[in-house]
């Protein structure tokens, strides 16, 4: 399955429903999963790929519980995964970054999500489909990923920058959901449902105006990107969006702002 793009159309997958070692997992809600859902999609919950530990939130679970949750959904090791869910791609694209954090490159992402798909009247179900239990083996990538001890040693290298995909009010300080409020210093900020068309179903907006304007930001190619927001579900999206326009070195950070901002070893700025 290594032909399909990292993107894929509705279109696109419909024909390829079915396939083996294809595989569709919906991140949805669980009641909207029962109520509608992409034909022969397996469901699987959101907090079973992430951990928390108060006060941080969505941090990476360790190697042995990813390879069981993977395997137990269905996921082996030469299986293409096609990610979606019902927000625009937040919670398929953590699954993405999960992925890459174990070397398992063969995904890609419905663009626009159940949104794209319902909306425009491609098949759907109601079916429940079982996993297919498979065997998933993976190793950790860690040039996928940040904590707070990378990002302190790497808080004054101009080749490194880092992109804050929450609201403009948490960036701010306005609205604080950490001991402290704030950004991490140096941070641009995007908010992560910029990059949505909501004329088009929650799809990516034009690669062409996405790159302008990260480039606008400083958020150039030639540096690394480190993603964040609150726990690293809407910067899952973002590291997705990077990766996707050809940035060659991007990473995400788990438990984000709920580990920085509740730290007392970490600067803040507002």
């Amino acid at each position: 399955m290594s032909e399909l793009p990292p993107l894929i159309e509705p279109q696109q997958l419909e024909p390829l429903l079915g396939r083996d070692n294809l595989l569709v997992v919906d991140l949805s809600k669980g009641t909207t999963h029962q109520q509608l859902h992409i034909p022969g999609a397996v469901f699987l919950e959101y907090e079973r790929i992430i951990a928390n530990r108060k006060p941080a939130y969505g941090l990476l679970p360790p190697l042995e519980t990813l390879e069981q949750v993977l395997s137990e959904t269905g996921i082996g090791n030469r299986t293409h995964v096609v990610a979606y869910d019902d927000e625009g791609g937040g919670k398929a694209c953590r699954l993405l970054w999960t992925l890459d954090t174990l070397g398992h490159a063969s995904h890609s992402l419905l663009n626009g999500g159940l949104h794209a798909w319902a909306n425009e009247h491609f098949p759907v179900e109601q079916k429940l489909t079982p996993p297919a239990p498979a065997r998933f083996s993976g190793q950790t990538d860690t040039t996928r990923i940040a904590d707070a001890r990378y990002i302190l040693e790497h808080l004054d290298n101009p080749r490194v920058c880092l992109l804050d995909a929450r609201s403009p009010q948490e960036y701010s300080g306005a609205k604080r959901f950490a001991e402290r409020a704030g950004h991490i210093p140096g941070a641009v900020n995007m908010e992560w449902l910029w990059a949505m068309d909501r004329e088009r179903n929650l799809r990516l907006r034009p690669e062409a105006q996405l790159r302008s304007e990260l480039e606008a930001l400083g958020i150039t190619p030639d540096r690394e990107v480190i993603t964040y927001c609150q726990t690293h579900h809407r910067s899952s999206f973002t590291y997705f969006l990077l990766k996707l326009l050809g940035y060659p070195q991007v990473r995400g950070y788990p438990g984000s702002w709920s580990d920085w901002g509740n730290r007392s070893d970490t600067p803040v700025a507002c």
